[in-house]
Formats: structure tokens, sequence, C-alpha cells
């Protein structure tokens, strides 16, 4: 009897031996795999910390062996392409054919599938030529149009602020009953008038044409140099801004659309488009780093 005592104690020690590894084990495991959200070369005080830290957090960017995170380091494509595949889940709405590769990204290259997914998705394209050019740095325009075609973004029509002065003056216009008055001036003083009058027929087509481009609006009542902004992104743009996806370091009021956009700007705008899905917490009220999310001055916008 005293022999089973002792055989049972036995097992019974091995066992609990045996569990208290595996946690051990498990914990090790998971410290080793816990995201890095600190790096040396981003301080507290940096603009775009909260936002490097929130994706960081959740493994969507990491920093390099170093313990760095090179904030201001350019973005190339085949680095945006691999963020974009770990911050979104999209469907795909195209398929690359079988066989079909891009001249320039060899089959074993470290990027072929986000590079692959982000085409899939509606994110990104080649070239012509068949060319994807890995190794060309992302402007920032280009990142806030793949971002809005990817996700598929629509725009808030009734965010267009400030209306302009056609689009005030033509509902008074319509309250006014309508006087048929003859009314004979000299032929020569009616030639001096004629280019001060607008034909109404062109007076509409111009407020109706204002009407269906409200993008435009937005870009120059939000940015200094909406003018340096693509025509093709316009739309894009101001439907980003309207969701406050837009991230302006150091003046909000200064897109720097052509600019290679730098690690920290593509962190900030990838976090705000997942703040506008609703995947992430908005940043703390008192950040420092709100003050460069851009707004659309409108009495009716969401507030974050």
């Amino acid at each position: 009897m005293t022999q089973l005592t002792k055989l049972v104690s036995a097992s019974v020690s091995l066992l609990t031996l045996n569990l208290t590894v595996l946690a051990v084990g498990a914990l090790d495991t998971y410290a080793q795999s816990s995201p890095t959200t600190t790096f040396s070369d981003v301080q507290p005080n940096y603009w775009a910390q909260p936002f490097i830290r929130g994706l960081a957090a959740r493994n969507i960017v990491t920093g390099y062996p170093d313990g760095t995170f090179r904030p201001e380091q350019p973005v190339d494509r085949d680095e945006f392409a691999a963020i974009i595949r770990k911050a979104f889940n999209q469907p795909p709405i195209r398929q690359i054919q079988s066989g079909a590769v891009y001249k320039d990204i060899p089959a074993n290259y470290w990027a072929t599938r986000p590079i692959e997914e982000a085409y899939q998705q509606g994110f990104m394209a080649g070239y012509p030529g068949g060319y994807f050019r890995p190794n060309q740095p992302v402007s920032k325009i280009e990142a806030i149009v793949a971002l809005s075609k990817g996700l598929n973004l629509t725009p808030n029509i009734s965010a267009v602020p400030f209306p302009t002065v056609a689009q005030r003056v033509v509902p008074q216009q319509t309250t006014q009953k309508a006087v048929k008055r003859r009314i004979f001036m000299p032929l020569g003083f009616t030639g001096l008038l004629q280019p001060l009058i607008i034909p109404k027929a062109q007076a509409a087509s111009t407020t109706a044409r204002q009407a269906a481009r409200p993008a435009s609006f937005i870009i120059t009542n939000t940015y200094a140099d909406a003018n340096k902004i693509p025509q093709y992104a316009v739309g894009d743009v101001a439907t980003a801004t309207q969701k406050n996806i837009v991230v302006n370091y150091p003046n909000p009021k200064v897109i720097n659309p052509t600019k290679p956009a730098t690690r920290g700007e593509i962190t900030a705008l990838v976090y705000q488009t997942l703040v506008s899905q609703g995947k992430i917490e908005p940043l703390a009220v008192n950040s420092s780093a709100n003050k460069y999310i851009v707004r659309i001055p409108n009495r009716n916008q969401n507030t974050q």
C-alpha cells in the first residue's frame, strides 16, 4: 500500500512539473511574439508616436532589428502593399490571370503575395508594360487614393462647406415673381452691357456643374496647396478628408501631395482609415497628434 502511495505521489509531482514547464513555455512564447510598441528613434513627443504605437501594438507596422522604426524614411510601393495586407482584409474584386506576373517582381520576392493581394483587392495596380516598380517611393496622394479605392470609400455630399456665391443666389432668385416688362435701351448702350450679362442657361449650367463637383470645393477650402493635387485624385482626397483620414504635419492646411510619404505619415493615414471604419479607437482627446488630423469646418461634421 505504501508502495502504491509513493507511485501515485510521484505521478502527481511529475504531472505538476510538466504543467509548470508548459505554462512557462507558453509565457516565454507569448513574450517573444508580443509586438514591440516602443522604438529608440520615436520619442514620446514625436508627432506620429500615437499612430505608430497603435499600429505596432497590432503588428500592422514593425520596426527594424536594431530597435528603430525610422519614421522619416520614405515608404516604397512593396512596403506599402505589405502594410495594407496586415491592416485590411478586403474581398478580392479582380483576379490575376494564371501565369501573369509583374516583370520586375521575381517569384521568390519577399513582397510577392502582398503585392498580388493589393492588386486583387483594388488598392494598387501596376504600370504599363507589366511593371509594378516595387522600390519606387509612394507619394502621399498615391497612398490616399489607394486607401480610398481599395476600401471603396463614398463621400458625404452634405459635408461640403462654404457654398459659392452662385449657390447662395440661385435659391433667392427662384422665390421672386417673374415680371415680364419690356425695357427699351439705345442699341449702343445694350452693346456695352453685353459682357456683363450672363445668359440664364449658362448660369444654370454653371450652377449644376458646381453642385455636381463638390469635391473641388472641399479641396480648395481645406488645403493651401490644393492646386498641386492631381485632378484624378481630387475626389478621393475630398472623401478621405471628409472622413478625417488625412493627417498633415506640421501644417494641417498643407498636404504636400507629390512628396514621398514617410513611414510616420503612412502609419498615420492607415491608423485614421481604421478609425473611420470603426476598427480601432480614435486618439485620445488630449493627444497632441489630434491637431494634425484634417477636419472640415462644418457644424454637422462628427467629431472624433
